[in-house]
């Protein structure tokens, strides 16, 4: 299974409307995808409750993980939008 290692960007951490932003991108991927937090719990990345349960903050390390036929173009779109401070925009 395809995975992406990234740094969280967002000021505020993977909370609010960057966790709303990221949860509804992961549904709109076409594939399962997961969102592993540096602590090793893992949840559906497609989840907002699921995301927002792993407390990740500004400058933690994740791992995105995806499934299926266009896993690798899922996993770059999602790895550039963690990359992004989304709180801003």
């Amino acid at each position: 299974m395809p995975e992406r290692t990234v740094t969280v960007a967002s000021s505020v951490g993977l909370h609010a409307r960057p966790a709303s932003l990221f949860s509804q991108a992961a549904a709109k991927c076409g594939v399962p995808v997961t969102l592993t937090s540096a602590g090793g719990k893992t949840v559906n990345a497609a989840s907002i409750l699921g995301v927002l349960s792993l407390g990740i903050g500004h400058g933690e390390v994740v791992t995105i993980k995806a499934d299926g036929d266009d896993a690798e173009s899922a996993l770059d779109s999602l790895a550039e939008l963690l990359n992004t401070d989304l709180d801003t925009e």
